[in-house]
């Protein structure tokens, strides 16, 4: 596993340091977008200006997308098909007001081959409810 993690970071031109290895292994388990902080608790002795530069520097590798939550950001892996110049993040992002988990919609997407006379850089879809998990419990 380790050395897939290696050969991932390296294919995105990032160097695969132990602290990187650790945060994108971490990632890659969680089904919901974390924020800063939870990632954070997660990492007991980890210092958090070194997590906060690993999110970062996955976000400009393509590695990671943000997603911006009222005052708090969140990350989720991308998937391979993202690099440094372009993510490929034209997904409903969706929040659930009962259990706070971020999570993305990919079956819920803007086209990405639009015909416009301008250029698209970047789409941000968010939505908030209740997710299905928690409906179910509800009824």
């Amino acid at each position: 596993m380790k050395k897939d993690i290696e050969n991932k970071l390296i294919d995105k031109n990032t160097k695969p340091t132990s602290m990187r290895i650790l945060v994108y292994d971490f990632l890659s388990s969680q089904e919901a977008a974390l924020s800063l902080s939870e990632i954070e608790n997660y990492f007991d002795n980890a210092d958090r200006t070194t997590i906060y530069r690993t999110l970062k520097t996955f976000e400009e590798k393509g590695i990671v997308h943000s997603i911006q939550e009222n005052t708090t950001t969140k990350y989720k892996l991308c998937h391979d098909g993202c690099d440094e110049s372009t993510h490929k993040d034209w997904h409903l992002h969706f929040y659930c007001k009962i259990c706070k988990q971020t999570t993305c919609k990919e079956d819920i997407s803007f086209p990405e081959n639009v015909q416009t006379n301008f250029r698209i850089d970047e789409i941000r879809l968010f939505a908030k409810g209740i997710c299905e998990n928690c409906l179910e419990s509800l009824q």
